[in-house]
């Protein structure tokens, strides 16, 4: 597998690394440099392919040091210097020496994705694989990056997919990412829920019908199958669907063809089929409520979508997404959340998931008479303590009211009380599994605690060594060099 392309960004500030590394996430790998001395060390140890350095780095030196040392050890790399001040002078003296472009801070994303594209002919190859996003929505989560790993791979194939999950998880809105990420994109996506439909309705439904083929079929009509042609029909809850409709379904997924119900003429189809279920499929196969062969032909490839209460800290970039979208519909001009209202959210166990809270948000916004949501904001459900059942109350975390809100655990890292600009906001991963395993292994040696954190590493990409190197932040190369010295 060819290496992944490299990104010096030599700066005192994280932020376009983190850009870099949101923007173009698996693709290209970023190293973030905040002074002259790991920068030069960088270019030794590594062969970037861009180098973005600030006129002024931490140690006080000038980054055109870096732009003359490259020029000198690797005049191939195109270097862009950046500037808090929009400087003419500066700019000048970055053209005269050689700097490939000049920049002024902040860039916004699409600037620097574009820049980057120039740059680096690998980014723009691989930027359709790169941009498989849930619309509007980054998660932070490992669990959901390993879940954008697997639908990467997926969408572009015409496997029949099953998306399993609780309710409002985003089941719907997986099968449309997954369509909108495929050679079918310009085709049309069919949504049926197959839960409560009549066997007859929901054959009619799939598969059309001829005019006096029952009671009220007055005129002929076609199908979601044929009205699928060409594109992608999903599935909602199939594990609801009737027995008979399952043997019938089978048929068509099978062979492609499809007979409108009364027709005598059968009509041939390409669809691609995603299904989805908050079901245990393989517990009703068991118990002969689904065919077992449906059940293997459904799912050529499966993904399951984290409940949102095992993701806690996606709940911030969640919530400023939606309160964004509630104020468009309402006309309202909210931006912002105190530190206790957020830590109750995040505590919250969410039984309806994501749904559940973009409808929270909605009522919030509605029902608040200042420019700032705070406690007195939530619904009943949340701030008065009764939670609604979530199917695993083992896992949920606990309820945390105004008055318990310190002891919550926190996301982010605000000051107590002081309100939270959703607009400007950048969650922060709340304490994880791993977290406190480091945390307990306080007092061992150094080379313990990262012996034990890349082996972590490496089982939660499923020993993807590129992936464990992004994660890590580290050079692929040193970390081979540490799987050989841990043993790992």
């Amino acid at each position: 597998m060819a290496a992944k392309p490299i990104i010096l960004v030599a700066d005192e500030e994280r932020q376009h690394a983190d850009l870099l590394e949101k923007l173009f996430s698996d693709s290209i790998q970023i190293i973030w440099a905040p002074t002259t001395r790991q920068a030069l060390e960088s270019l030794q140890q590594e062969e970037p392919c861009l180098m973005i350095c600030d006129v002024n780095l931490n140690d006080g030196a000038d980054g055109f040091v870096l732009l003359e040392a490259v020029k000198q050890r690797r005049a191939g790399i195109p270097v862009v210097i950046t500037s808090s001040s929009p400087s003419i002078e500066i700019c000048k003296q970055a053209i005269r020496r050689g700097a490939w472009d000049f920049l002024v801070k902040p860039v916004e994303p699409e600037r620097l994705r574009s820049l980057v594209e120039q740059a680096v002919p690998a980014a723009k190859q691989t930027r359709a694989v790169d941009d498989f996003v849930f619309k509007g929505v980054y998660s932070r989560s490992p669990l959901m990056q390993s879940v954008y790993r697997i639908l990467r791979r997926v969408a572009p194939t015409d496997l029949s997919v099953l998306i399993e999950g609780e309710s409002g998880t985003g089941k719907e809105l997986t099968a449309r990412a997954i369509h909108d990420n495929s050679r079918r994109q310009k085709g049309p996506f069919c949504p049926i829920n197959c839960a409560g439909l009549a066997e007859t309705l929901l054959e009619s439904e799939l598969f059309g019908h001829v005019k006096g083929a029952f009671t009220g079929a007055t005129s002929d009509r076609k199908g979601l199958f044929q009205l699928a042609d060409g594109g992608t029909l999903f599935l909602d809850e199939i594990g609801d669907m009737p027995l008979p409709m399952q043997a019938k379904l089978l048929r068509v997924l099978e062979d492609g063809i499809v007979r409108p119900v009364g027709a005598t003429r059968s009509v041939v189809v390409d669809v691609r089929v995603i299904s989805a279920t908050n079901c245990n499929l393989a517990a009703l196969v068991e118990e002969k409520k689904f065919r077992q062969d449906l059940y293997f032909r459904i799912k050529e490839a499966a993904v399951t979508l984290p409940p949102l209460r095992k993701r806690p800290q996606d709940i911030p970039e969640l919530f400023g997404y939606f309160l964004k979208e509630a104020c468009e519909e309402t006309g309202r001009d909210i931006h912002l959340i105190t530190e206790p209202a957020m830590r109750t959210l995040m505590s919250y166990s969410w039984p309806g998931n994501i749904r559940q809270l973009r409808n929270v948000i909605r009522t919030m916004v509605v029902m608040c008479d200042k420019d700032i949501l705070d406690l007195r904001d939530l619904p009943p459900e949340i701030s008065c303590l009764k939670q609604l059942g979530a199917p695993d109350q083992s896992s949920r975390p606990p309820i945390l009211t105004s008055a318990s809100v310190d002891s919550a655990p926190s996301g982010f890292d605000v000051p107590a009380g002081e309100p939270i600009d959703l607009n400007a906001f950048t969650a922060q991963p709340a304490e994880t599994e791993s977290d406190s395993l480091l945390n307990k292994m306080a007092g061992k040696s150094l080379e313990e605690v990262e012996r034990e954190h890349i082996r972590r590493t490496l089982e939660m990409t499923g020993h993807n060594r590129a992936e464990a190197a992004r994660i890590l932040k580290i050079g692929e190369r040193t970390l081979y060099r540490k799987i050989k010295e841990y043993s790992l």
